[in-house]
C-alpha cells in the first residue's frame, strides 16, 4: 500500500517569514577561550600559550592563572577562521578550548 501526500492548493500554502539572527554580526571578532581542566599542569598551560601565541612568560602565566582561578581565560581573538585554527591547535596540545563571537 502506497501513501500519498495530501493535495494542497497553491492559495492554501502558508508563507513563512525568514528568521534573521540579529545576534550574528560578521564584523564582531571571535574570541578563543581556554577552560580549566583537571589534567594539565599550570606550567604546561603557560608553555603552550607561549609556544602557540608567542606570549611572554609573564603574559602566558597571567592567562594561565586566570584559567586556574576563574575557570577560563580569553587567549586570542580575531576573525572566525583564525579562532577556529587557534582552537584546533590548542586541542592538539591537549587543552580544552572553545570559541565564541565576542
Amino acid at each position: 500500500m502506497q501513501m500519498t501526500a495530501p493535495m494542497v492548493a497553491p492559495g492554501e500554502l502558508e508563507e513563512l517569514d525568514p528568521v534573521i539572527d540579529d545576534a550574528y554580526d560578521p564584523d564582531r571578532p571571535w574570541v578563543v577561550i581556554v577552560w580549566n581542566d583537571p589534567i594539565n599542569l599550570m606550567a604546561y598551560v603557560t608553555f603552550v600559550l607561549q609556544k602557540l601565541f608567542g606570549y611572554s612568560h609573564e603574559k602566558a602565566e597571567h592567562l594561565m592563572l586566570q584559567v586556574h582561578n576563574a575557570g577560563r581565560a580569553v587567549v586570542s581573538e580575531g576573525p572566525r577562521e583564525k579562532a577556529e585554527l587557534d582552537v584546533f591547535r590548542l586541542h592538539e596540545h591537549g587543552l580544552w578550548a572553545t570559541m565564541q563571537q565576542d
